[in-house]
């Protein structure tokens, strides 16, 4: 999984079917880009070759000395077992909304099968059902992703609202925040019961909003019919949330931000300039986070988002900062527990879209099959197979 991977992203779908057909993948922790090791099989060899992945056939002895070499205490390398393919969840609208999910596309991509979950199956109780979940560009606060001032016309903004209405009347809710809000409360549930939650892009912080606003109204007419609560602000518990704390809500309903938890609008870093670099963790004592930063390049582009990046001062005590750009106080990629569930969150939309704007096309994998940015989704859907090793800091 270095440089010399052909493709990198097909090559997670070849652990994640090997996952499927029953076998164990040993994953080599900071070894040549954080390679996959299992046992030789014929099948296994000619689904690389249609796929496209580099591979090397190992002789025993070699094994071996790779082995020697990850279990030596003086190199910062481990070994961890990935034992059974986990069962995957998309939170994704049934309608077509005129923007894309990275992680469906690179879930797509590397063969990687999944299912679409939204507001009614949560509601009904299927989430448990799963291991991981993923949110993407997403508002749980009920303001329709606060794009009323340059889309309440358009045709698509007008249907995803009667939609949603029309749906959160159907499962009892006067509101569609009020319908959102138990969709967070359930996601929150399954990650506190030890379910996986990954979230990316505006998935992320309305999501913690969402959760301090309960009991509070935060949304202004246009999108519930009636007026925010005048003291919304000073009414949010931040001890229901996740990662955020002290934020302070964006209460114009014509701008386009939920918080001052993103800097996509504040912050002053030059495209040129924009890359965040990853944390280089000890593989052999902080394994999650050395399996969340596996890559072959630790520094990697930045791109932005509804939700680009997060104030690093506004984070909980408790939150691990996984990947950040440093000069400018943003953490990019954030991890956590929940009860006996854990948590990352990845700010921006598309790693290989700079600046993805409302209808533009969806990114084309096959010429991105190296993506370090979109490595970093892959590596959290992997990490929930991973047999269990106790923290030791």
């Amino acid at each position: 999984m270095d440089e010399t991977q052909h493709d990198h992203l097909k090559s997670y779908g070849i652990a994640f079917w090997v996952l499927k057909n029953g076998e164990e993948v040993d994953w080599l922790l900071n070894y040549r880009g954080g390679s996959f090791m299992l046992k030789y099989d014929q099948k296994a060899e000619a689904e690389c070759k249609i796929r496209g992945v580099s591979y090397e056939v190992l002789a025993d002895a070699k094994v071996t000395s790779i082995l020697n070499e990850i279990t030596d205490p003086s190199v910062n390398m481990d070994l961890v077992k990935l034992e059974k393919a986990p069962k995957m969840a998309v939170y994704s609208p049934k309608s077509k909304l005129p923007w894309d999910d990275a992680v469906t596309l690179v879930l797509t991509y590397a063969e990687i099968p999944y299912t679409v979950l939204y507001d009614e199956e949560i509601i009904k109780g299927e989430l448990p059902k799963y291991d991981w979940l993923h949110l993407h560009h997403e508002d749980f606060t009920g303001q329709y992703s606060k794009f009323y001032a340059a889309f309440h016309t358009a045709s698509w903004y007008i249907e995803d609202q009667q939609q949603q209405e029309a749906l959160a009347h159907k499962l009892g809710f006067k509101k569609v925040s009020q319908m959102k809000l138990a969709v967070a409360k359930n996601i929150r549930d399954f990650c506190s019961g030890g379910g996986f939650l990954f979230a990316m892009c505006s998935g992320t912080d309305t999501f913690d909003i969402a959760l301090a606003a309960d009991g509070t109204d935060i949304c202004e007419r246009m999108f519930d019919g009636d007026p925010a609560d005048p003291n919304a602000q000073a009414k949010l518990d931040f001890n229901k949330t996740f990662a955020f704390q002290n934020f302070k809500l964006d209460e114009n309903p014509y701008s386009h931000q939920f918080s001052n938890i993103d800097v996509t609008t504040s912050r002053t870093v030059d495209r040129s300039q924009d890359f965040f670099t990853l944390f280089d963790f000890s593989a052999k004592w902080d394994v999650v986070p050395s399996m969340l930063t596996q890559n072959h390049d630790k520094v990697v582009k930045g791109f932005m988002g509804l939700t680009t990046a997060f104030r690093k001062d506004l984070l909980k005590p408790g939150v691990l900062i996984l990947g950040e750009l440093k000069s400018a106080g943003e953490a990019r990629y954030i991890h956590g527990d929940y009860g006996k569930g854990q948590w990352t969150f990845y700010g921006g939309h598309d790693p290989e879209d700079y600046q993805h704007a409302i209808g533009d096309p969806p990114t084309d994998l096959k010429l991105h099959p190296n993506s370090p940015g979109y490595r970093l989704i892959l590596n959290n859907v992997l990490f929930p197979a991973a047999r269990k090793k106790k923290q030791k800091t």
